[in-house]
């Protein structure tokens, strides 16, 4: 195991991260990631086995045993012979999963799964910007000279190892319960020092579709602080206090945390475009629920007649939800934060 994970060292596939801001503008540099296509995948303990051999007490192995040797025997074995034909059927058992596990084309199918499930769900979404890609730094030629030979690209030149920023790896293992499911782990670790884990348990063909929207939303979400342009200005988004999206029951509540942090709560026209942006594009989502405004109001966005813009009397112990936003050229807003 040591040594085929040593020989995928040179097969990591890496990101370059450009960039320090998500930005929901697509003419600016937004962050994002590139990864090297090759993706390996190193197979750990098969817990499939292990459950098998101690996912039961000595004494209840003992007691199935003893139960299959009686059906044996009932049907017509020898009781001689019983033994041997349980050992047979035990050995035909474990022939069948070493057959149907060797080789080296799971991480492969593993591979292509995330790919074609990363792709999928960007077309779903369609966001402005793609954060998470793959590049090739080499010639088609030798891509086509490389696939011909039933080969996987490894191999990277000094001078174009010199871009890459981050690497991330994968392992998997056969599921407990032995039902043909995988659990798959998929490790990312950028060159700032952050790593991100991804994990999920499904049939190998379907399990990697689950990482790839998990790899989708960690990357392209909006993270605050961000920007985006706005009537020809730039606002800045910086969530709430401690929080991402702030929850209170009170408008006043959330007006006063945003002044806090030298911010103010969004106007409806600002709610509006940055939900039209989405979650996807630098925005938020504010489609559904209640979400504080100034002077004691709320905006319903569910409520549209007359208006979506209400008075807080009209609901009773509301749970609403904020986030704060300031002008990112201009003067700051003055700090209220007074009892």
């Amino acid at each position: 195991m040591l040594a085929r994970m040593m020989r995928y060292v040179g097969l990591f596939f890496c990101g370059t991260v450009l960039g320090g801001q998500a930005l929901a503008d697509p003419s600016q540099n937004a962050a994002h990631v590139a990864l090297w296509p090759t993706i390996p995948f190193v197979r750990g303990q098969d817990l499939c086995q292990y459950q098998d051999a101690y996912g039961r007490t000595r004494a209840q192995q003992a007691s199935d045993m003893a139960r299959l040797l009686g059906d044996l025997i009932r049907a017509g074995a020898e009781p001689k012979q019983a033994p041997e034909l349980l050992q047979t059927l035990d050995s035909l058992i474990d022939q069948g999963r070493q057959r149907a596990t060797g080789g080296f084309g799971m991480d492969v199918l593993l591979e292509g799964s995330f790919k074609a499930a990363l792709d999928r769900v960007y077309e779903m979404h369609h966001p402005q910007v793609r954060k998470v890609s793959f590049f090739n730094p080499t010639a088609l030629s030798e891509l086509v000279r490389v696939l011909r030979a039933q080969q996987r690209q490894g191999s990277l030149e000094a001078k174009q190892l010199q871009g890459l920023t981050g690497m991330a790896w994968g392992t998997y293992s056969f599921s407990p319960g032995c039902k043909g499911d995988v659990l798959v782990t998929l490790h990312l670790q950028t060159q700032p020092g952050h790593s991100f884990n991804y994990q999920a348990r499904g049939m190998p063909d379907l399990v990697m579709g689950q990482i790839a929207y998990q790899v989708f939303s960690q990357f392209q979400k909006t993270h605050f602080p961000s920007q985006v342009t706005y009537l020809g200005k730039t606002l800045e988004l910086l969530g709430a206090p401690g929080n991402v999206l702030g929850t209170t029951n009170s408008p006043r509540k959330a007006q006063f945390a945003c002044e806090c942090i030298q911010a103010r709560l969004p106007t409806v026209g600002e709610y509006v475009y940055l939900s039209e942006l989405g979650d996807w594009n630098g925005g938020v989502n504010s489609s559904k629920g209640l979400w504080a405004l100034s002077q004691e109001r709320v905006m319903a966005p569910e409520m549209p007649n007359p208006s979506m813009v209400r008075s807080i009397k009209e609901f009773q112990s509301p749970d609403i939800r904020y986030f704060c936003v300031r002008q990112a050229i201009g003067k700051n807003i003055a700090s209220q934060c007074t009892p």
